[in-house]
């Protein structure tokens, strides 16, 4: 495997970022996951916009975007695989440990690992903990990601793909690592940015090209949905069969189904939408 590290494409072996990356010490940092198809990323300048939109959050150095691009570049000509989970690491930086940041320049790191297909459908539990829709990393895709490692093994445990969240306002949020839409009365819906959701690519993609209303929902909208499925980079639009073991029957309904194709057509006619 070739990565991109400290400013140039290193084999695995030779890679490395200092034991003292803030990163590593405090997850003072922000990524960026896509999909990358034959060497293709889909959908870069949204993933390198929110990028930026999250170092900003953050409060981290803006990073260098045409860097990014070079390095991304060079990853998948140095990878080829038919189906890759391309991952931008941005973080810190070297800093002595504890909270403080130092001025040193930020780390970039880009790798690309072989991934498969998603499951054509998928099961969901909710979890007891809470996102904080007034924390100070809302909206920011960051690296301290630890509640995501607990909520989703809490899912697995379950026999389950994904957990969802609430927002300490009891509405509904997102989950460990996608965005969640419901289908009522016929109508697709999906929580708005201010419930804490994180601003998902696919997310944003298929509220303009499905028609999807942000609403505001309560968390026990997942036992009335006539629908439910779940949306991120890797995922595409993914539907849901079953939430805390009740099963859902002829899961993809229509409006799932729809969304999906309308998905699949559009994403494969712009790479870059």
């Amino acid at each position: 495997m070739m990565i991109w590290c400290d400013g140039a494409l290193r084999d695995a072996d030779s890679a490395r970022l200092s034991v003292l990356d803030h990163g590593l010490t405090v997850g003072d940092g922000v990524f960026e996951t896509l999909k990358a198809t034959d060497g293709r990323a889909f959908a870069l300048t949204r993933h390198l916009d929110r990028l930026a939109s999250s170092a900003r959050i953050m409060g981290l150095p803006a990073p260098d975007p045409d860097e990014v691009r070079e390095a991304c570049r060079e990853v998948l000509r140095a990878n080829p695989m038919p189906l890759g989970r391309l991952r931008i690491t941005y973080t810190g930086g070297v800093a002595p440990p504890g909270s403080g940041r130092s001025a040193a320049r930020p780390s970039l790191v880009v790798t690309l690992t072989e991934t498969q297909r998603p499951a054509a459908t998928t099961a969901v539990v909710t979890v007891p903990w809470t996102r904080n829709e007034r924390s100070a990393l809302a909206g920011a895709k960051s690296t301290s990601y630890a509640e995501n490692v607990v909520a989703l093994a809490h899912a697995h445990q379950h026999g389950a793909g994904e957990a969802l969240f609430a927002n300490t306002a009891g509405r509904l949020c997102e989950g460990t690592a996608s965005n969640v839409f419901v289908v009522l009365d016929g109508e697709l819906h999906t929580p708005p940015l201010s419930s804490g959701c994180l601003p998902g690519i696919t997310r944003a993609l298929v509220v303009e090209w499905s028609g999807a209303k942000e609403t505001d929902l309560p968390f026990d909208v997942l036992e009335q949905a006539d629908e439910i499925f779940l949306t991120s980079s890797l995922r595409d639009v993914q539907p849901v069969h079953a939430v805390d073991g009740r099963q859902r029957p002829g899961t993809p309904g229509p409006v799932t189904a729809r969304a999906l194709r309308t998905f699949t057509e559009r994403a494969a006619a712009d790479l870059d939408p």
